[in-house]
Order: structure tokens, then sequence, then C-alpha cells
């Protein structure tokens, strides 16, 4: 792909190899805008400052869905907090980083029923092996959380991410959790970002945690009602 991101990179990670999101809905959904706002960050486009989230440089980044973000925050006359911008940015966002990766010929879209009833659309890898992106950086994020070195500032920030929506339980599992949990705890008080890149991406981890966690207890209550 001409600009693969960290959005591409969660979304593969969070398919199965049938093509399955095992993650579900709106986990993904506020992963994937979290991923943005953590990407912008990086590349210097928006900071925290009094809590809310703010444009500091408008140059285009030269992705579709990272530049229509960043316009969107800088054209919103409300000054608002990370946690609401995951949740403004995370419509439709799934579908949109999924159709990327199917242009790309990374994924295939395949439409069929469950039980014969329920439509699903699956993406599995176009080739019907894992994808090298997702290879990638599952081998990155393996060796820093089963070492104990520096790690890279994408890396880091994936990680973050990764552990926000609780897809580290399915990517480590195989690791003891108490190492996994410490080693996590240890990269992201890491100093792999400038000050002000840290808090603006340590407030989106938050904000994604907080709006996965709200959105499943919802879920919960309404199917136990």
């Amino acid at each position: 792909m001409a600009h693969h991101t960290l959005a591409h990179d969660l979304a593969l990670l969070s398919y199965d190899d049938e093509g399955v999101n095992r993650l579900g809905r709106p986990a993904l959904d506020h992963g994937l805008a979290g991923a943005l706002l953590v990407e912008l960050a990086i590349a210097g486009r928006v900071a925290v400052a009094d809590e809310r989230l703010v444009v500091t440089d408008l140059s285009p980044v030269g992705q579709h869905q990272l530049d229509e973000a960043l316009h969107r925050i800088s054209e919103d006359p409300k000054r608002r907090r990370p946690k609401e911008w995951v949740t403004q940015l995370a419509k439709d966002l799934p579908e949109q980083i999924l159709d990327g990766l199917v242009t790309a010929g990374v994924l295939r879209r395949e439409s069929d029923r469950v039980l014969w009833v329920f439509p699903r659309t699956r993406y599995p890898s176009s080739t019907g092996g894992e994808p090298e992106a997702e290879t990638a950086a599952r081998r990155l994020m393996s060796a820093a959380v089963a070492g104990d070195g520096p790690v890279d500032q994408r890396t880091a920030a994936l990680l973050g991410l990764v552990h926000a929506v609780g897809l580290h339980r399915t990517l480590f599992r195989e690791l003891p959790k108490d190492n996994v949990k410490r080693r996590l705890a240890e990269i992201g008080a890491g100093d792999w970002a400038s000050a002000a890149t840290r808090t603006a991406i340590t407030e989106t981890q938050a904000a994604v945690l907080l709006a996965t966690s709200a959105a499943t207890a919802a879920i919960m209550v309404t199917t136990t009602s």
C-alpha cells in the first residue's frame, strides 16, 4: 500500500485467519479511530493542550482517512477531548480501512450467511496466508514484549492500541500474563516519543480503553435485561 498506517495494522491484527473480526464492534471502531489520532500525533499534526486535542500543523499527511480526520478536527468550532474524537471519528471507519486493504489486494471480501440466515462479511487474506504487513507487525511487537530493550515509536504506539482494545490477550497468549502486563507498562512509560506526543498518544489510548469498556458494559446490560 502507498501509505500503510497504524489503523491498517490494527485492522489486520483484529481479523483471524478466517477473516472474522475477533474484536467485535464497536471495539474495532474505537480502536481504529484511536489509531488515526495516534498517527496524527506521531506525525506532529495534533497535540493535547488543556486536555483538548488541538491541531498543530495543517499540512496533509497524504492518506485519506488521516487527512479527513485532521480536517474535521481543525474545522470543528468546539475543542474536544481525545475521548470525544474517538467517538466522533469511529463511524463507518472499519469499512473504510478494510475497503482500502481490499483495494490494495491485501485482503479480499467474502459475504455469506451464518446458519443460512444471518448475513456476514469476512475479510480473509487475499493470498491464503498471513499478510506480510501483519507478520511484520507481529514480529516487532512480540520482540518488544519478550525483550527488555528500547522500542521504536510506531511499535510502542501500536502496542498501546492493542492493549487498549484488549487484543494483547490473544496476540501474546503464549507468554506469561504477568510478564506481558509488566512489559506493556514499561513500554508505555518509556522514552520513545517527545513529551507532547506521548501525552497525546497516552490520552488517546486511555480514551479508546474507556470507549471500548463503556460499549462492552452497555452490550452486557442490554443482553442480560
